[in-house]
């Protein structure tokens, strides 16, 4: 996950990201699995001068491939955080 985030501060895009639909333009999913677990790491660019990791978490949903709930209400609402000090940024 480290190298597709350097990646992704420098322009580009990790075959592995995906757009994380739902939450706002500009937010992308990285999706990883490691010994039978899946982790995600949801970030944000175009947000001013700066990239904000939004939320990496080790996915536990017995529901299928979707977001648990909660999670997508925290990421939701670090991207409106992250929104709010972007426009406050010099």
């Amino acid at each position: 996950m480290g190298g597709a985030l350097m990646l992704a501060q420098f322009g580009g895009m990790a075959e592995h990201a995906k757009p994380f639909h739902g939450v706002g333009s500009g937010v992308f999913e990285i999706a990883e699995r490691h010994d039978k677990n899946a982790y995600r790491l949801v970030y944000a660019v175009q947000l001013g001068a700066k990239f904000y990791v939004l939320h990496a978490f080790q996915k536990k949903s017995k529901t299928g491939i979707s977001t648990p709930q909660p999670d997508v209400n925290l990421i939701k609402q670090r991207y409106q955080a992250a929104q709010e000090l972007a426009r406050h940024d010099p």
